[in-house]
């Protein structure tokens, strides 16, 4: 009947308390239970071990604690605690930091006390003795930090660590359980993911709103704001016919295999995020133009389009090392803990054959999990022609459009390396030249702000600034690390502690903490863990290397949740997706994905070797 009610979607929903309740009390639950001892220590080493390890070095060095030394000598202790949890025991990647590794780890520094903690260590300090302190350093963070022995106001501290875990565990359990069901609107999760940690102390009210802000979430912002300029002075259309006039036969097949042919190796050299905001104008585009007064709807084609480039954007990543900070953290990591390099070219020679494997392998599951009734997009094509010889020659806004967007391209592709060379004073960040650039369209008279407020998805904005909020808890409380732990150790007495079972655990578990939280922390979590652990099973052999970039590839693998990657929130906004769409073909490439690393490992990786180091 043409009055029955239509079912709500997305944000037309309203609160399914059936289904919410279920979360709501598993929340609490979690948080009632009794505290495992491996969670009070976790808690203890992140509250307490960097304060107690510092003191501890001041000490060794100087004979006196950090409470009571001179600023330059802090400024040593301080540096040495921070190498020490990065696993960089040596005196060389010591002398190698400067002020910019500093102020990165929230060191307060300045050149003239730099320069003596430098003048110190280099004179004063031998390799042998340097690694000594380190490592009796390393074992009072990890073995010997005794609760019993903490001072009072110690703790408290270390209690209040443990209680902001324990949350952050719970806050998993509900967010996830809300983002697959959408028993509340996603949104709305993001917010209660800030109310959560505010009414249970993790961080404090004038906190919480920084904490929601990043440079992706600015990215999300901006990007979805030059996609409207695109849309609206139909740049789009042009961008489109040129990439597809040259088909043949434009099924989607085809066009899909495109997207992956173009996004993947790109997502390799540049940012992925920026890739989805290139191309999902595109995909809009042409599912809009494909329907017919016989198929005025059909979802299918519009996910199938839609998840085709976010997956595409999210296969790439690992094929180079400049294809996200996972792989230059895996790299850092295994330089600092072993003195192992891998070199650029070297990377790409290691792991392109993943990403040239995922694109038919990813491709095809896209094509076989949707069914679009719509399968030629020709009618798409002839639309998109005759609009544009409607608009006849390019005029001034499509002009500024395309000159905005292509500075902005430029400045996202470049801002990092022209700040590493000292071109660009500060560092800028994508995020920051995305809502440049949407600034820049409304200066030009491209658009106006009615534009921007009714076309952006502000709900997935929001979205995404929960997903960071989320992270970054995960990341600071020490959670992440609890649960790589965890489950290792409950793995290991299973046979799973040497040879490819490790990383085969390694791999899934840095698979999972990718879907909750940025690939990079998920990467920093996992990999001290995993590495430690290869250099005691297999010590100087190719399975560090091979951990290494393994653990950096799985944690490009959130195929699953909307908020494991920018990507997948960018396309979100198209409004074609529901989240079980992403589980739909992330589910099966995960564990594809996941075996393809490890016969990778056993076949390709092992076939090459790695230097001089003999096979594992």
């Amino acid at each position: 009947m043409s009055n029955s009610k239509k079912k709500a979607t997305g944000y037309d929903k309203f609160v399914n308390w059936k289904m919410l309740i279920i979360p709501v009390i598993l929340f609490f639950v979690i948080l009632a239970l009794p505290t495992s001892q491996g969670m009070k220590k976790v808690g203890m080493q992140y509250s307490v071990g960097p304060k107690v390890v510092t003191n501890y070095i001041s000490e060794q060095l100087f004979g006196s604690g950090s409470a009571t030394v001179e600023q330059w000598q802090v400024l040593t202790a301080r540096m040495m605690e921070q190498n020490m949890r990065m696993g960089a025991l040596s005196k060389k990647r010591f002398m190698s930091r400067n002020e910019k590794w500093a102020k990165k780890y929230k060191i307060p520094v300045d050149s003239v006390n730099l320069a003596k903690a430098r003048d110190y260590v280099e004179k004063s300090i031998s390799d042998e003795g340097f690694f000594k302190i380190m490592k009796s350093a390393y074992e009072l963070r990890v073995n010997d930090l005794n609760y019993s022995n903490l001072s009072d106001r110690d703790k408290k501290n270390a209690d209040e660590g443990t209680w902001k875990i324990k949350v952050a565990i719970a806050m998993v359990v509900f967010v996830v359980f809300c983002f697959m069901t959408e028993c509340m609107p996603l949104p709305g999760v993001a917010f209660c993911i800030g109310l959560i940690l505010v009414f249970s102390g993790v961080v404090s009210r004038s906190q919480v709103a920084g904490l929601y802000w990043d440079d992706a979430v600015w990215f999300i912002m901006g990007s979805l704001m030059f996609a409207t300029a695109f849309v609206k002075t139909g740049v789009d259309k042009r961008v489109c016919m040129l990439m597809f006039k040259k088909l043949a036969v434009p099924n989607v097949r085809w066009i899909s295999l495109i997207f992956f042919v173009v996004i993947s190796p790109l997502a390799a050299f540049i940012s992925d995020h920026a890739l989805a905001a290139m191309f999902l104008p595109i995909g809009m585009l042409l599912y809009q133009n494909s329907l017919t007064d016989e198929i005025p709807e059909d979802k299918e084609l519009a996910k199938m389009l839609m998840i085709t480039i976010a997956m595409a954007c999210n296969v790439g990543g690992p094929g180079a090392p400049s294809g996200g900070a996972r792989n230059v953290i895996m790299m850092t990591y295994l330089t600092d803990m072993f003195g192992m390099d891998i070199g650029y070219a070297q990377w790409i020679m290691y792991c392109m054959p993943f990403v040239l494997v995922m694109i038919p392998v990813t491709w095809l599951a896209c094509n076989m999990l949707f069914k679009p009734r719509i399968t030629s997009l020709a009618p798409a094509m002839r639309h998109l022609e005759s609009e544009i010889n409607k608009m006849g020659r390019w005029n001034r806004n499509q002009i500024w459009a395309m000159i905005i967007f292509l500075v902005m391209v430029f400045g996202w592709f470049t801002e990092k390396a022209f700040y590493n060379i000292g071109i660009y004073p500060i560092r800028l960040g994508i995020g920051v030249i995305a809502v440049a650039g949407a600034v820049a369209y409304l200066l030009a008279g491209v658009v106006n702000w009615r534009d921007y407020q009714e076309k952006v998805d502000w709900g997935v904005v929001w979205l995404y600034a929960g997903a960071i909020i989320f992270g970054r808890t995960l990341d600071q409380t020490g959670a992440a690390y609890w649960l790589a732990q965890s489950c290792i150790d409950m793995l290991a007495p299973l046979g799973m502690s040497e040879g490819l079972p490790l990383m085969l655990t390694s791999n899934g578990l840095t698979a999972v903490l990718t879907n909750l939280m940025a690939d990079g922390p998920a990467a920093a979590a996992v990999g001290p863990i995993t590495l430690n652990m290869a250099s005691i099973v297999h010590p100087g052999t190719t399975f560090l290397p091979f951990m290494a970039m393994s653990t950096a590839v799985a944690s490009s693998f959130a195929y699953c949740l909307i908020i494991g990657t920018p990507p997948n929130a960018i396309v979100y906004a198209s409004g074609y997706l529901e989240p079980k769409d992403y589980l739909r073909v992330g589910i099966p490439m995960w564990f594809v994905a996941n075996i393809l690393i490890i016969l990778l490992t056993a076949v390709y990786w092992s076939g090459m070797g790695f230097g001089n180091l003999p096979s594992f």
